[in-house]
């Protein structure tokens, strides 16, 4: 993510619609981590996340001649994701919905005292880590589509309610009161369950045999252990403004972001050195001659 100014995106988004090729791979330099880790949360699951960040880099680049300077880049290129995740219906969990109800239960009755060992002599430390981001990932599926949107938007990017509220086409005053009742059912569960970041029961040294067993970690694939992380402050960096709306923030330090994988910038980048991209470089010459 990228401390370009509005003013320094727009020249940008000038020259790469221009037929400058450096400026654009600047612009999905700057934002495709961005992109990434909203789909990350949004989604669930690595694999599904990089085929979404794809996409809507993808989608951004071919639709970068549209983009008015009405508002700022990021916000346009949010508002890009966001219509996208909340309708993405290709990912495992828009086909496993999940609710608190049923992971309350899970956490309650698995019988995880009944698996045998599954580590793989891979050390326990890195699948206890593994377990607790997944977990809490995971856990955000549990939310509608919006409400996961929005929580994501406040609580780990933290955007300021006019912007959010603008990516999201609601009002500010709505969006800061749902943010507020979303935070709020997310802490509750956490207070009740989690015992890494509530008062729960719930440890995931103690789950991590049953999570192996029911494919929600793989001890040969640790996406969250073996993905570069990103300095939190890195991710204020591309809001706008700040405002507290609620005392629940400390709760939520499970949302690391992390680096784009590399699987996504290879394919960006060979979409950017393909004859199809030359084509859409001739169409954005188009439109800019109109």
């Amino acid at each position: 993510m990228d401390k370009r100014t509005n003013e320094e995106w727009r020249a940008l988004v000038g020259q790469a619609t221009a037929g400058d090729k450096e400026a654009l791979e600047t612009l999905v330099a700057g934002v495709q981590d961005m992109v990434f880790n909203l789909s990350l949360r949004m989604l669930g699951t690595f694999a599904d996340a990089e085929d979404a960040a794809q996409d809507i880099l993808l989608k951004m680049i071919t639709h970068l001649s549209s983009f008015r300077g009405e508002s700022a880049f990021t916000t346009w290129v949010f508002r890009i994701a966001a219509n996208h995740l909340k309708n993405y219906k290709k990912h495992m969990f828009a086909h496993h919905p999940l609710s608190f109800e049923y992971y309350g239960d899970d956490i309650e009755n698995g019988k995880t005292q009944d698996v045998p060992d599954l580590t793989q002599d891979v050390e326990k430390d890195l699948l206890v880590e593994e377990l607790k981001m997944a977990c809490t990932n995971v856990m955000l599926q549990c939310l509608d589509p919006e409400s996961r949107c929005i929580f994501i938007l406040g609580t780990m990017f933290k955007l300021d309610s006019r912007i959010a509220g603008e990516i999201l086409e609601m009002m500010p005053e709505a969006y800061r009161q749902r943010l507020s009742r979303v935070r709020k059912k997310m802490a509750d569960f956490l207070g009740q369950y989690c015992g890494t970041y509530g008062g729960g029961k719930c440890r995931c040294k103690d789950r991590v045999n049953y999570a192996i067993q029911n494919h929600r970690i793989d001890p040969m694939r640790r996406d969250y252990t073996a993905a570069a992380e990103i300095p939190i402050q890195t991710m204020v960096d591309v809001k706008n403004a700040m405002e507290d709306i609620d005392g629940f923030s400390q709760n939520f330090s499970f949302c690391k972001p992390y680096r784009s994988p590399e699987r996504v910038r290879r394919l960006i980048q060979g979409f950017l050195d393909s004859t199809q991209f030359s084509v859409i470089q001739q169409s954005y010459r188009g439109t800019t001659e109109k």
